[in-house]
């Protein structure tokens, strides 16, 4: 490769709207190049990077007795609407209709897929076990999409699916996958913690997470110093202990006027109140139903704790329009007076 005949389209000044490092160096080094939110073209420095990870991720799944196929990028909905899943993904997917009124979904995972074309070839246990991978491009449709190609409203992924006769042939080739997954890291160079994480949409009993420590990550992982305990904050657990919130002034409660502060920061700062001694009141939508939730000042939700405990197969924010119904107020002024009774399909209360 000669500089003068290959696109390396280096940056003088650091790009706009960039957060971490990773991000600022591939776009000033000419490895990618933002087309729209979430969307990014490989540049021929960047794309000779992902061939060799991904040439060792297929060396390492092949080695582990996996076969690698391509699975459609387009999934008739039909089949999301089966599982239950087409709801579940809510607006996260990418779904249209083609001209003659089907339906199709730009591919976010592929477990409905491959269990199609499993179902239609394996017809007895003598044909088990079989273990298939595919390297493939996937579609959602990210909110906030951050951090370069870290969160992406199209990536691309490498997902595995094992089909075995017990638990005893799963339990063997989870085994398989899981050492696979410590030689690809290694021979990446990454240093990397295993952690047990939330299974997600794709529920199951067991579920673990490689992580590569990094400022701008997409998850928390939460350690004890004392024991070694270690998982995802999603399926964190805390010690038990009582929560210490001051002592009680016995005074009834009375309106107290907040113009223009929406945040709890932004009342701290203003009054100088403790952030533990206000209750910010948080409104979702749980399988299409408003729920609220009452969180101490000083403390933060889980989304994916919520989601559990509740039941839901979808669990998301409200929007402003949304709060305005529920509340009978604007975005940031939600509170716990006059609750009941607004159509909420439950109330929360998380303190401690």
């Amino acid at each position: 490769m000669k500089w003068s005949k290959t696109l390396i389209p280096t940056l003088r000044e650091e790009p706009k709207d960039t957060e971490a490092l990773s991000h600022k160096l591939l776009l000033r080094a000419g490895y990618i190049r933002k087309l729209s939110s979430g969307v990014y073209s490989y540049l021929p420095l960047g794309f000779r990077v992902l061939r060799k990870i991904c040439a060792i991720i297929e060396e390492e799944m092949l080695r582990a007795g996996a076969d690698e196929l391509s699975l459609p990028a387009l999934h008739p909905a039909e089949l999301w609407r089966k599982t239950g899943r087409y709801e579940a993904l809510g607006e996260d997917k990418l779904a249209f209709k083609n001209r003659t009124g089907q339906e199709f979904v730009l591919g976010p995972t592929h477990e409905e897929v491959i269990t199609e074309l499993a179902g239609a070839y394996i017809k007895s246990h003598r044909d088990l076990p079989k273990t298939l991978f595919q390297i493939q491009t996937k579609f959602r449709d990210e909110l906030r999409p951050r951090f370069g190609v870290i969160r992406t409203k199209e990536f691309i992924m490498k997902d595995a699916y094992s089909f075995d006769k017990d638990d005893a042939g799963l339990d063997e080739s989870y085994r398989k996958m899981f050492e696979a997954y410590q030689r690809i890291f290694t021979r990446c160079g990454l240093p990397f913690r295993i952690v047990g994480a939330d299974s997600g949409l794709m529920g199951g009993r067991a579920s673990q997470e490689f992580m590569v420590e990094c400022a701008f990550g997409e998850d928390i992982m939460i350690q004890c110093a004392a024991c070694g305990y270690l998982a995802s904050r999603d399926i964190a657990e805390r010690a038990g202990g009582e929560a210490k919130t001051g002592a009680e002034s016995g005074n009834a409660p009375e309106p107290f006027d907040t113009p223009d502060l929406r945040t709890v920061d932004e009342i701290t700062s203003r009054f100088k109140i403790k952030p533990e001694r206000l209750i910010k009141t948080l409104i979702y939508i749980g399988d299409g139903k408003p729920v609220a939730c009452l969180v101490r000042g000083d403390r933060e939700l889980n989304e994916a704790k919520l989601r559990k405990l509740c039941g839901f197969q979808t669990l998301i924010p409200a929007k402003a329009d949304e709060i305005q119904a529920v509340t009978g107020g604007p975005l940031g002024f939600s509170g716990p007076v006059g609750l009941r009774g607004s159509g909420l399909s439950r109330i929360l209360i998380f303190w401690g």
